[in-house]
C-alpha cells in the first residue's frame, strides 16, 4: 500500500474504521459487541487505536520480508 496519511474515526454507528485522510473507503473496519463495549467501558476507541497501530506495524514488516524465520517460512505466532 503507498505511504498516505491515515485515519483513525468513530463513526455515528459505532463501528471504528482506518481509512486514507484523503478517501471516506475503510481499509480496515473494527465492530465491538455490546458485551465488548461494556467490558471496555467506553475505551473502546483507545483499544481500537491500539489494534490498528500493531496492525499498520505488521502490514510493514510484511512488506519489508520482516516476518520470515531462517527458514524462509512465515511465524504465525
Amino acid at each position: 500500500m503507498p505511504t498516505a496519511f491515515l485515519e483513525i474515526v468513530e463513526l455515528p454507528d459505532g463501528r471504528i474504521v482506518l481509512r486514507r485522510g484523503d478517501d471516506q473507503e475503510s481499509l480496515v473496519t473494527l465492530e465491538f459487541s455490546a458485551d465488548a463495549r461494556a467490558f471496555l467501558q467506553g475505551q473502546q476507541v483507545e483499544v481500537a487505536k491500539a489494534m490498528l497501530n500493531v496492525g499498520v506495524q505488521m502490514a510493514g514488516r510484511l512488506a519489508e520480508g520482516g516476518l520470515l524465520n531462517e527458514e524462509g517460512t512465515r511465524v504465525l505466532h
